[in-house]
């Protein structure tokens, strides 16, 4: 044990993001039971590359009696887990189930689709559908993890879906530019998932409305991924 600078996370703060698992460079953090925490003292340098990427204001570097930094056993480390993606460490809830209050939440929720295809790659930016719409763009895995994603996000809406990680997004931006354009898009709601690779959906739409430059309402919902919504 020594004596040196190490991160401090305040978990009351943290929200899970996983923004600053993305920043270790170390991979000395990872989100366990929805909050970032140190899996190795020794894997955390005391740099604090971490926390400039935090939105919650959770990380600082204290001075604390902890493990010597161990290069060899980081890059060790690194070699067995590089092709390890934050967004798809295993989750699995246990939690009671949720039941139905009110008669109207028990229910049948009716689609409030309105339109075919929804796949960004598939959608032509002439449809009639994007005229003067409202519209959504959400990650794929959005409505799998909100139970009230048509009735809150779907609904009155032209959407659009895609997934950052997966997809090949070349061509996304332009496709984007082409539909608030041509479309003559009234407003833009983004909701993505509490992942990191999620985030790049966002900045495809941010990049999009800045180069159409259409002074219109935008707005972004972060959904965990335990269907709380954020944002």
């Amino acid at each position: 044990m020594v004596l040196r600078k190490f991160i401090d996370i305040d978990e009351a703060k943290c929200d899970g993001c996983g923004n600053c698992v993305v920043a270790c460079a170390e991979g000395a953090l990872r989100i366990i039971d929805g909050k970032a925490r140190v899996i190795k003292e020794q894997f955390c340098d005391g740099l604090g590359a971490c926390i400039g990427e935090c939105p919650k204001d959770a990380l600082k570097i204290v001075t604390r009696d902890v493990a010597r930094f161990d290069e060899t056993a980081v890059e060790k480390h690194l070699k067995e887990n590089r092709k390890v993606c934050p967004g798809t460490a295993v989750h699995e809830f246990r939690d009671t189930p949720v039941v139905p209050q009110t008669p109207v939440d028990a229910a049948a929720c009716p689609s409030q689709l309105r339109q075919w295809p929804v796949q960004l790659h598939l959608v032509s930016p002439a449809a009639g559908y994007f005229q003067g719409a409202n519209l959504l763009i959400a990650a794929d895995c959005c409505a799998f993890s909100y139970g009230n994603f048509h009735r809150d996000f779907v609904k009155d809406r032209a959407v659009v879906i895609a997934c950052p990680k997966l997809d090949d997004t070349e061509g996304y931006i332009e496709k984007l530019v082409n539909i608030i354009k041509e479309g003559n898009v009234s407003s833009i709601t983004v909701v993505i998932m509490q992942v990191p690779c999620c985030r790049g959906l966002a900045r495809i739409a941010q990049e999009a409305l800045k180069r159409a430059n259409r002074p219109i309402p935008y707005s972004e919902k972060i959904i965990s991924i335990k269907g709380e919504v954020s944002g």
